[in-house]
């Protein structure tokens, strides 16, 4: 017991404590970086890209390449279409560039080609589909959504709607 009476040892345990919390809550937060965190971080919102995102690259110059499991859909306002690699040069507040994602607008599908946050107290998101310009709420896109495989949504939009997927 006298061993844990002296100053210097319970200084010494002391900040051996405080740096083994500081290195596990560094360790935890640089594994746990996840592309969501990313997109945050860059000013856009999580709900961007969905949960099945398997891994993803940002170069230097910021080519962002996103890796899912397989081609996808899901659903903010309209339809969406994920194809199995998605890319875009990240910046702060946009997507510019954007390859391997469309949205459905009137039955058509119409590719995403950039994706802008200009003033996040607007709570806007602007996107740019060739045609047009679309504004949708922030809000759909805080949490990242499930992304089924292509035939499941369309099947359950059909069921949804009274049909009955009959094969």
């Amino acid at each position: 017991m006298a061993f844990f009476n002296s100053s210097k040892t319970r200084t010494y345990l002391r900040n051996l404590l405080c740096f083994s919390i500081f290195f596990c809550f560094f360790s935890f937060s640089s594994s746990s970086s996840s592309i969501h965190d990313l997109l945050v971080s860059k000013g856009l919102p999580a709900g961007l890209l969905p949960k099945e995102v398997k891994s993803y690259t940002l170069s230097e110059n910021g080519t962002l390449e996103v890796f899912l499991d397989g081609p996808c859909l899901t659903k903010y306002e309209n339809r969406v279409f994920f194809d199995s690699v998605v890319r875009a040069n990240l910046t702060y507040g946009s997507l510019i560039g954007v390859v391997g994602l469309s949205q459905e607008e009137l039955f058509l599908w119409l590719p995403v080609k950039d994706i802008i946050v200009d003033d996040p107290k607007s709570g806007l998101i602007l996107f740019d589909i060739g045609v047009a310009h679309k504004q949708l709420s922030l809000s759909l896109f805080e949490e990242p959504p499930v992304c089924k495989p292509q035939g499941i949504l369309k099947n359950e939009a059909r069921k949804e709607k009274g049909f009955n997927v009959v094969r």
